[in-house]
């Protein structure tokens, strides 16, 4: 920067000097020499200093020290509102003289030729420098910093959230340099940087003064999904969802509002992590202690379903106050559902207090107990050997679960479902949601189950077909199935008997496959097990042993000339239509067909 030089001649006679006279023994050219030399010496493009001589609002008059002042606009120092007439400023030398004689200074290229080197020292040493906010942008302001357009994020300008930017724009403020990308020239400013330190000195300050159990006033801060933000004047608090009312809050916005002012009590606080966990519920009393003294199990109350859960529904019944519907107190059947299935969120429910604990502040409920309980009087409602129609809920491998009306389940087992069919799983008898006919075989009022049956309605088969299926009769069947250990065969009128596999050895000594009709005899008839076993080979077998018996009779009695040997006698063929019985059944089965 250049130096001004002021060296004025003692007692310089300006008059005479004006009209070309000596002084002394000098020359004019030599006065002027002198007074050249008296001046500051600048040099176009140079950077020096310069005093604000005059100050308007739309320019300044600065003196260099040189033969003429320079007019620089009042726009280049809009950063520093504080500007004076007085104040030393940086000017950058445009032209010592224009087409005018005027000296041309800019303020503008003096900051921004220095700025680059200032705005890096600024950010070694930690300094502290000034900005002028120019506009805002997307996701904070521009600043004006020395000349050089810094870039001040929105969560950097305050400690609080800004909801409004454009109150900063045209505002001078103190800023530290934060980052700086060398390659691209950016700056990044902080102004929130600046107060961290006072503030985080004001938190430690008041952090050790707390203490749990202490009511303070605080601002609220922020509003967010968990819970709300507090300023305790300097340290913030959070007040978590579930503190902000005794009552079920979904949305903390329900209860408070932004920069509302209330009293908060401290729950806890961590003065290492400067974490302050505040209450705003525990300065109103519990809603279980104003709940009705006079309330007891047994008594029937009215609330909102406020939860669910797969489990249960819990009902508000008072603000703050709760009780649990389990979802097996929500119907008398015992197929568990889920809790979805009988009410919603929002409900308004009747139900029974089933539990009450005022010193827990716990309760239980229950809906079902709205309804008479059906097994009070089931030996009259149902009574052993009465018909009703239910319907199919569950299967297992040994029986159906139907159920009667709600709450009155029963079992019918394989073995009961049909007279004739064998049955391997029941699910081949009937289907889930079906309705089934049945008829109550036994009450098991303790575990509330019915023993129940379908086959029952209809008279048993087997007593008579004891008469018509004995040993040794014969009769036409078909093999609708084999087995490992034989085959199934079905023989008229719905029954299904059993042959082993050499019982299925044809007379030309191969073996008897499904679909084939044959004849088979009976050889094992038992009613209780209902099973009948039979037999094709015994037929041609016992019809060979007959002709040589008859064959070794006559060979008997020719030797002893006595009388013709008798034929071997015809195996009859006994069928139903012979019997009156049969034919009896034959006609009430054809008729249910």
């Amino acid at each position: 920067m250049t130096e001004l030089k002021n060296s004025p001649v003692e007692d310089f006679d300006w008059d005479a000097y004006e009209k070309g006279e000596t002084h002394g023994e000098k020359s004019r050219e030599e006065l002027t020499k002198t007074y050249d030399e008296s001046l500051n010496t600048v040099k176009d493009k140079d950077v020096i200093e310069g005093t604000i001589i005059a100050l308007n609002k739309r320019e300044a008059v600065v003196n260099i020290g040189y033969k003429s002042d320079g007019i620089i606009p009042f726009s280049e120092f809009r950063y520093n509102p504080d500007i004076k007439v007085g104040d030393t400023v940086e000017v950058f030398i445009e032209n010592q003289e224009d087409k005018k004689g005027q000296l041309i200074l800019s303020h503008k290229k003096a900051r921004a030729s220095r700025a680059w080197e200032r705005i890096n020292q600024a950010l070694e040493n930690d300094e502290i420098i000034k900005g002028f906010i120019k506009c805002r942008t997307k996701g904070g302001m521009i600043v004006d910093v020395f000349g050089v357009e810094a870039f001040l994020p929105g969560s950097q300008i305050d400690v609080k959230p800004i909801r409004d930017y454009d109150i900063f724009v045209g505002k001078t403020m103190e800023f530290k340099v934060v980052k700086i990308n060398q390659e691209f020239r950016n700056v990044v400013v902080s102004h929130k940087a600046l107060i961290e330190a006072e503030l985080e000195q004001q938190k430690q300050e008041i952090i050790s003064k707390l203490e749990k159990g202490q009511v303070l006033e605080g601002t609220v801060k922020n509003i967010t999904s968990y819970g709300v933000f507090i300023d305790l004047g300097g340290v913030d608090g959070l007040i978590h969802i579930t503190d902000l009312s005794w009552g079920r809050v979904s949305n903390p916005a329900e209860v408070v509002e932004l920069d509302q002012k209330l009293n908060v009590v401290i729950l806890d606080f961590d003065s290492e992590k400067k974490r302050i966990a505040l209450g705003l519920k525990q300065l109103m009393p519990h809603p279980w202690d104003a709940l009705d003294a006079n309330l007891k199990v047994g008594d029937k109350v009215k609330g909102r379903v406020v939860v669910m859960a797969d489990y249960g529904a819990f009902l508000e019944i008072a603000p703050g106050v709760e009780g649990l519907i389990h979802v097996s107190e929500m119907s008398w059947s015992q197929h568990l559902r889920s809790a979805n299935d009988f009410m919603k969120v929002g409900d308004e429910v009747e139900a029974v207090v089933l539990t009450l604990d005022r010193d827990d502040r716990k309760m239980s409920l229950g809906i079902k107990q709205l309804k008479n309980d059906p097994w009070e009087n089931i030996e009259t409602k149902y009574p052993i050997g009465s018909r009703h129609t239910a319907k199919v809920r569950n299967f297992t491998n040994f029986g159906v679960f139907v159920e009667i009306e709600e709450g009155v389940d029963g079992l019918i087992h394989i073995s009961d479902l049909s007279w004739t069919k064998k049955i391997k799983h029941p699910s081949e008898f009937t289907k889930l949601g079906a309705d089934i006919e049945v008829e109550v075989l036994a009450i098991d009022k303790d575990n509330r189950r019915l023993s129940l049956g379908h086959k029952q309605l209809e008279e048993n088969p087997w007593e008579v077909f004891e008469t018509v299926f004995t040993v040794g009769s014969v009769h036409e069947g078909t093999i609708v199935e084999m087995l490992e250990k034989g085959a199934v065969v079905a023989l008229p009128y719905g029954v299904e008997g059993f042959a082993t596999p050499k019982h299925l050895v044809k007379e030309d000594g191969s073996q008897a496959q499904v679909d084939e009709k044959l004849n088979f005899k009976v050889i094992e008839f038992n009613k209780d097990s209902k099973r009948i076993i039979l037999s094709h080979s015994r037929i041609f077998e016992d019809e060979a042993r007959a002709e040589k018996a008859a064959a070794r009779k006559v060979k008997s009695q020719t030797r002893r000339e006595e009388a013709p040997a008798v034929a071997a006698p015809a195996i009859e063929k006994t069928t139903l239509g012979d019997l009156e019985a049969l034919a009896e059944l034959r006609d009430k089965l054809a008729g249910k067909k």
